[in-house]
């Protein structure tokens, strides 16, 4: 009989026991489909090439400071000189700069994430527009007209593709500029901007300190490798061009810095924080592979046993070993092929809801789309697993005995047949332990996080993002217009208290850097010691009130401090003043800023007198630590706020539509954006972790079911394999509750197998992967036993079936099955 016979006869043979091939493809379909859609998530951001020319060509370039904390810190204009005139290796750099605009012009006045580069910057980085040009040589120098590139995300989504948006002349800030092009789509890094424009828009930029200014560092940097360059040359010739800067320049770096230099692909930079999360992803989608090949497996040895009857027939009748085992091949490739085309169908919608999963950690699954892979991936996986249950079962020869009676066909299950199911059933309590050991690992964080005090009052603030339209105004008129905008909204009903500040807390996580050296008068520093560095947030009277952050000691600020020329004033934090002067009163006693780049900033570094000590709060990070925050009154030196806060007693929804109309009324053309209480917007910060736990949680449950399933199928097979064993134990007096606990003793013995199993390999797995992922860690004694617990009560609810249909044997028929 040749192959497609054998197909036609696994066709039939299936069509006879439905039930099972529904098990077989339904399952089957499960771990094929999570597989095959993790597959070309990582295809699409790991793997997939990028637009750029060239870009194996294009590296991305970043120092750090690891004595100081500092990781990934952007470079000065004189050090991006120096390194154009050392470096060889690298022939062209290219510049960028993330810096916030108010925009208007183009529709609605809206506060946009601008790119500012230089004139070489598009030719690094290697792309094209769709639509007009790009910024050249020509958009360099401070006498360049202001030019602006859309990127296509904006141009598309924002001004729906309008192909007159060419010629436009848009504000920013204070300057503006024409719209020269549309960028081609491409990976928005470093920043998910909006348009790139020229140096000139940014007066910052073009201001001495800016220019000559070693430690005002705010330039990203790109390169492209020269011809016959490789990037272990590129590493090397910029870490001695580097060390020569510090040398030269030792006033601009720390000596506990250890400061460093580094080079990598654009491509693995792009990546780098998505790639442990897609790895993690796609051990887990193995996993639950595993379990259901494992639980598969089980029901098609089960049925092969059933079946010996019929193979030895067909063995004793002349055939061969190969033309059976080609007769199970073809039964299994039926049952995975239909799970495969199953599994590629449920991949479809899986793909879109894991790209917006993975888009929070990197901006490549936005344009991620569902091609051929699906399939090739299906099919691969398919005939593998359709391979693996064809040589699963044992078959008879034509002479040999079957281990099982033939006499009426009753299945008498052998010692070697019950140890493959359990080592399959113990093997998918293994693998479900691992997930569900990771999957609460990431709930019991989440719940930590979600439920920590902040110190805020997160339920009753409503934050409105208020950015400074300076266009045409000086400064005075900037700090009036904040000033009113504050008095006519807290008239309004239901409103407690309004303020400003510099930042909406976690949302603007990170926008002012890792802090600022500041210096306390009657601290003495200990030989090579460091000044600290602490936050600085600059903030109007009541703000503190408006927030719900207790004042412990002094007094808030005042209008009379909010004003220039006044007394320079600050407020602290507890832990600023409790390292600072230690079983002391912080005030009265003067603060002075002593970072270097304060000079740039604009901020004065003569002493301040400190008049008041607020509670701890960190605005920076979701899980609260002790925060090092001055606090400067809004409006005494150029850090307008940009944030509105309003303290609200009723529903603080209902005064977004009232506030736009009084923000409107002061200025036409101020942008009112992102109104969200604290409450949501520190939600919307933990969304990652949520859905990491939601992703992780729902491969644990699909795995522990399909466990849970394949401990009960070996159970009852094992059971209808001793029907005479118990019928007889009945017979002689064994009571059937025996038979009860003996079952269910048998389905916990096994969850305790796997879970010791899946303990030993979990912990191997850690430990190696550890090695490559800072970030993997192994969980604590918790996640441990409560999975541990889950896994044990969920194998004896599923042997309790099995149980009670062995202690309901009918000993009369049990003995005449022989």
């Amino acid at each position: 009989m040749n192959f497609l016979g054998d197909v036609k006869f696994a066709f039939r043979s299936l069509a006879r026991t439905k039930g099972l091939a529904f098990t077989v493809v339904l399952t089957l379909a499960l771990g094929i489909g999570a597989n095959a859609a993790i597959f070309s998530l990582v295809r699409g951001v790991l793997l997939r090439p990028l637009v750029n020319r060239d870009e194996d060509r294009l590296i991305y370039i970043r120092q750090s400071a690891p004595g100081l904390g500092i990781d990934d810190a952007a470079f000065s204009v004189p050090e991006v000189t120096d390194l154009r005139s050392r470096v060889k290796s690298v022939s062209s750099f290219g510049e960028f700069s993330t810096i916030g605009f108010t925009m208007s012009g183009l529709g609605e006045p809206r506060e946009v994430r601008s790119g500012v580069v230089d004139g070489s910057y598009f030719t690094v980085i290697g792309l094209h527009p769709v639509l007009g040009r790009l910024l050249g040589p020509s958009d360099d120098g401070p006498n360049a007209a202001g030019a602006a590139v859309l990127t296509y995300r904006f141009w598309t989504t924002t001004l729906n593709s309008d192909p007159k948006v060419l010629g436009k002349v848009v504000r920013l800030g204070s300057r503006s500029a024409t719209v020269v092009g549309v960028l081609e789509p491409s990976v928005p890094y470093p920043a998910d901007t909006e348009i790139i424009a020229n140096i000139v828009t940014s007066p910052h930029h073009l201001s001495a300190t800016m220019v000559q200014g070693r430690v005002h560092r705010m330039t990203e940097l790109f390169g492209r490798l020269a011809p016959g360059a490789t990037l272990e040359t590129a590493q090397s010739e910029l870490r001695v061009a580097y060390a020569s800067m510090v040398g030269q320049h030792p006033e601009a770096y720390s000596p506990k810095g250890q400061n460093r230099i580094t080079a990598v692909l654009l491509r693995d930079q792009i990546t780098s924080k998505a790639r442990t999360v897609l790895i993690v992803l796609m051990v887990a989608a193995g996993l639950v592979f595993l379990i259901a090949v494992c639980n598969v497996a089980n029901l098609i040895l089960a049925r092969t046993v059933r079946r010996e009857g019929e193979l030895a027939v067909r063995a004793a009748l002349g055939a061969t070993t190969g033309a059976l085992r080609r007769t199970l091949l073809a039964e299994s490739l039926l049952m995975c092929g239909a799970g495969a085309a199953c599994g590629v169908l449920i991949a479809r919608p899986m793909v879109s809801i894991l790209a917006r999963y993975a888009s929070r950690f990197s901006v490549r699954a936005l344009d991620l789309t569902v091609d051929s892979s699906l399939l090739w991936v299906g099919a691969l996986l398919a005939v593998a697993a359709a391979v693996l249950l064809a040589f699963v079962p044992r078959l008879p020869s034509a002479g040999g005995a079957s281990g099982i009676s033939r006499g009426n066909g009753s299945p008498r299950v052998t010692g070697s047949t019950t140890r493959r199911l359990q080592i399959f059933a113990v093997t998918q309590i293994a693998a479900s332990f691992v997930l569900l050991v990771g999957a609460t690992m990431l709930l019991k964080s989440l719940m930590a996080m979600q439920s920590v005090e902040t110190g805020y009052d997160t339920r009753h603030v409503l934050a409105v993002n208020l950015p400074v339209n300076s266009y045409g105004k000086t400064d005075d008129q900037v700090a009036d217009f904040y000033r009113e905008t504050i008095r006519r909204i807290g008239t309004m009903p239901n409103v407690d208290t309004v303020a400003v500040g510099t930042q909406v807390p976690w949302r603007d996580a990170g926008n002012f850097g890792p802090g600022f050296e500041f210096a306390v008068d009657g601290h003495v520093k200990s030989p090579g010691e460091e000044d600290p560095r602490g936050r600085l947030r600059s903030v109007s009277p009541a703000f503190f009130a408006a927030l719900g952050v207790p004042l412990i000691s002094g007094r808030d600020f005042n209008d009379s401090d909010a004003r220039k020329g006044s007394e320079q004033v600050v407020i602290v934090s507890q832990s600023l003043a409790q390292r600072m002067f230690p079983n002391q009163d912080a005030v009265n006693r003067h603060l002075k800023w002593t970072d270097p780049v304060m000079q740039f900033a604009g901020i004065s570094t003569q002493p301040r007198r400190i008049v008041g000590v607020v509670a701890d709060v960190d605005d920076e990070n979701v899980v609260p630590g002790p925060a090092l925050t001055v606090y400067q009154p809004f409006g005494q030196e150029f850090l307008f706020a940009g944030r509105l806060f309003v303290h609200a007693h009723g529903d603080p929804y209902a005064l977004v539509s009232p506030i736009r109309r009084i923000v409107h009324d002061l200025s036409a053309d101020q942008p009112v954006e992102h109104a969200a209480t604290l409450e949501d917007i520190r939600a919307e910060v933990l969304t990652p972790d949520r859905l990491n736990t939601v992703v992780f949680g729902g491969f644990a449950a699909v795995a522990l079911a399909i466990a849970v399933v394949g401990v009960a199928g070996v159970l009852a097979f094992s059971v209808s394999g001793r029907m005479r064993e118990f019928g007889i134990r009945l017979a002689i007096g064994s009571q059937p509750r025996h038979l009860v606990t003996g079952v269910i003793r048998q389905g916990a013995a096994m969850a305790a197998y796997g879970v010791a199993a899946g303990a030993i390999c979990g912990y191997g797995l850690a430990r190696v992967a550890g090695s490559y992922f800072e970030v993997i860690r192994l969980p604590g004694a918790a996640p441990l036993l409560s999975s541990a617990a889950v896994l044990l009560a969920a194998a004896m609810v599923a042997s309790v079936l099995p149980a009670v249909r062995a202690a309901r044997v009918d000993v009369i028929q049990a003995l005449r099955s022989e």
